[in-house]
């Protein structure tokens, strides 16, 4: 009986790793690794833009990465979150619109990298 409260413990945070962040727009899911997913988008955005597009990796080895929308800067910047797949193998995507309210068909470059 012990070990029940860190048993609950465990169940509790286990569901709250696996939601995506808070204020961030779903866009879908790859097969790809995240590192390519994200390159991707930088590469789509930066070639429509004709600007710098700023990369922050968040998990070690890009497990996960933010990606900003060009002109937008971290840590509040609009952004493409990109996470492992909270639901098995795979890329998650979402799209996080940032203080700026910048996005308009940023949603468009991502969901062809996926």
């Amino acid at each position: 009986m012990k070990y029940l409260p860190l048993i609950g413990l465990t169940v509790a945070i286990s569901a709250c790793a696996a939601q995506p962040p808070a204020g961030v727009q779903s866009v879908g899911q790859s097969q790809q690794a995240p590192r390519a997913v994200a390159s991707c988008i930088a590469q789509k955005w930066a070639d429509k833009s004709q600007q710098q597009v700023v990369s922050q990796t968040t998990l070690a080895n890009d497990q996960a990465m933010d990606v900003y929308v060009p002109g937008q800067q971290p840590p509040n910047g609009a952004a493409a979150v990109v996470r492992p797949s909270y639901t098995g193998k795979g890329t998650w995507v979402g799209f996080r619109a940032g203080s700026g309210g910048a996005g308009g068909d940023a949603t468009g470059a991502i969901s062809g990298c996926l």
